[in-house]
């Protein structure tokens, strides 16, 4: 018993990248386990999103569920490993609830681009698939948001330096190629959250964080599960507009995200060592919030 309350303290004490990345190997893994004793290949198949919109009907959760169940263990470990890395670098540099908006938008992107060419285009022009799983559309929205949002940061790759700018190319050039591969669904999914992401860091440099309607559902789903509190609320008079239509919170948080967009602009053109001791302590503090 106190093994399980060890993991469970050890698992609510990761963020909710660290999170996600222990459920897609806890769900592989029983994946593994259903195919060995079932002998079936499609052991995640109840997680899958289907190529057909009929089908998908009959399961609405796999829009979500599909991005977190992988059948091939490179498949698992690459996107893993990518996620990590990037997943890091986002929850230094904003808040970590939009980044989780980013991935996860980014997989229901990415599913709805999957069913739309699936389902509208002629099927002479497609690769026959019975579904598609894995993270890949998530991750490409973090991967494309962060090419447009910090375009000319550069990031160590082996041997050389390269800006996140280029790399956010490569990953769409590669992913168009890929649509005259066997892995056509999947590209199309890639495509779906590629979009997501360019579509994201465009709005979010015009002041607009499109995600923050898709949080506030996710904070009330997320609110059915917590547990009851037996003290009672106190009720407080509603906070007054402080400025331009804004509450002083609501104030406070755009004026620090604009203070966050300076100090990226600054490590875009100087480097992350050039910012004062004040500005990394500043960056340090909004990454945590």
């Amino acid at each position: 018993m106190s093994t399980i309350q060890d993991l469970k303290y050890k698992f609510n004490r990761f963020n909710v990248f660290e999170k996600i990345i222990v459920i897609n190997i806890v769900v592989f893994i029983i994946g593994q386990l259903i195919k060995v004793f079932a002998r079936t290949g499609n052991s995640l198949s109840y997680l899958s999103l289907p190529s057909s919109f009929s089908d998908f009907l009959y399961k609405p959760w796999s829009m979500i569920t599909y991005g977190f169940a992988h059948y091939d263990f490179f498949h698992i470990l690459f996107n893993l490993l990518i996620l990590y890395y990037i997943s890091q670098m986002l929850m230094n540099l904003f808040r970590p609830k939009m980044a989780l908006n980013i991935y996860l938008l980014g997989i229901i992107a990415g599913g709805l681009a999957f069913l739309f060419v699936y389902n509208v285009l002629p099927s002479r022009l497609l690769v026959n698939t019975p579904g598609v799983v894995g993270a890949s559309a998530g991750i490409r929205a973090l991967l494309i948001f962060l090419g447009v949002y910090m375009a000319q940061t550069e990031v160590r790759l082996i041997f050389f330096n390269v800006k996140l700018k280029y790399i956010a190319i490569a990953l769409v050039v590669m992913d168009v190629l890929g649509l005259f591969g066997w892995n056509q669904g999947g590209n199309v999914a890639h495509l779906g959250g590629a979009l997501l992401g360019y579509f994201y860091a465009v709005k979010l440099k015009e002041g607009k964080d499109i995600g923050t309607g898709f949080e506030r559902i996710m904070d009330t789903v997320a609110s059915w599960f917590k547990p009851k509190s037996n003290l009672k609320t106190v009720h407080r008079s509603k906070q007054k507009t402080a400025y331009a239509g804004k509450t002083k919170d609501e104030f406070n948080t755009f004026n620090d995200q604009k203070k966050v967009d300076l100090i990226l602009d600054k490590i875009s053109k100087s480097g992350y060592e050039s910012l004062t001791a004040e500005e990394k302590e500043f960056l340090f503090k909004a990454g945590k919030k």
